[in-house]
């Protein structure tokens, strides 16, 4: 978990280089509550304008640059939460939030990958923990734009509540109460999270009963009320409704492999657990976060929008 940068401390004269790093923190709070890491750079980069606009005296004057900049944030991404619900019941299919790699991993396992240099892919910067477990984001998805700012702020970023309210625009009770709603729709959303090494291997055996077209082996890997969403964006496609139950997406994934000649399955880290992308000539083409349930995979997140594959392909 990250903890606040800003409260408390004192700073007469802003640094530069300390206003700068407070970049890490920003995009960490910013992918949290909005699942998208294009908005959470849009969020920092407004955050960073408005902080520049100021005259040197207005920022001498801000006890704590840190906290100032992680409250402008998250005030905009309380916006942007608030116009987001309007854009998705627009958007094509079911919204997956973007999905993100292990950075390391992912370099040192491609072609030329490593070493390098360039401006910092805001995927660096995202520290992976249980707080960007894709389940844990889609459940996020379900809460009310102050209810999601509250409890990652709260919870994830440890701000008290009497700092949180101010971000929000209500009382710290009633930040309170925001941030208690949130954890109950978690505890009742979110079956216990499987050990990384045996998701792993489920995964394993999930990829290669896919490549070897073993649809019985699909079946027992998957929980029978299990359910796959795809996400495509209306850019590339998928199906537009999750396809429930174990049998049919073992049937619907054999298709696929039929269909797709020449996909290559690759296990990877996805957003902080093991989980698989689908190369086609060497471009990713989709990624899958998978969530265990009694040993068996009871999720499925597949995202093919190419416009949320921005941090597999490029680098």
């Amino acid at each position: 978990m990250n903890t606040p940068s800003g409260p408390g401390h004192h700073e007469a004269a802003p640094d530069l280089n300390a206003i700068v790093g407070e970049r890490r923190q920003l995009i960490n709070l910013g992918y949290r509550l909005l699942g998208s890491l294009a908005e959470a750079e849009d969020v920092v980069q407004e955050t960073y304008t408005r902080w520049y606009a100021m005259s040197r005296e207005q920022q001498e004057a801000i006890e704590s640059p840190g906290a100032w900049l992680t409250k402008v944030a998250g005030r905009i991404c309380l916006d942007v939460l608030g116009s987001a619900r309007a854009r998705r019941e627009r958007y094509v299919g079911a919204w997956i939030p973007e999905p993100l790699p292990d950075r390391g991993e992912w370099f040192a396992g491609r072609i030329g990958g490593a070493g390098g240099s360039g401006p910092a892919d805001p995927a660096d910067q995202v520290t992976l923990d249980e707080s960007v477990n894709m389940a844990f984001l889609v459940i996020l998805e379900s809460m009310t734009p102050a209810e999601r700012v509250a409890f990652i702020l709260h919870d994830v970023f440890r701000y008290p509540f009497a700092e949180v309210a101010e971000i929000v625009g209500r009382t710290p009770a009633a930040c309170r109460q925001l941030a208690s709603s949130a954890r109950r729709r978690i505890a009742a959303g979110r079956p216990p999270a499987a050990p990384a090494a045996g998701q792993a291997t489920l995964v394993r055996h999930f990829k290669e009963a896919w490549e070897s077209r073993d649809i019985e082996a699909l079946v027992g890997l998957l929980d029978p009320d299990a359910v796959m969403t795809a996400d495509g964006g209306g850019m590339v496609g998928t199906v537009l409704r999750p396809v429930e139950g174990g049998r049919n997406i073992a049937q619907y994934l054999i298709h696929i492999a039929d269909k797709a000649r020449g996909l290559e399955l690759l296990e990877r880290t996805v957003n902080g657990r093991p989980g698989l992308v689908a190369q086609h000539t060497g471009v990713p083409v989709t990624v899958a976060a998978f969530e265990i349930t009694d040993g068996r995979v009871g999720r499925i997140w597949a995202v093919r929008n190419p416009e949320k594959l921005r941090a597999w392909t490029e680098g």
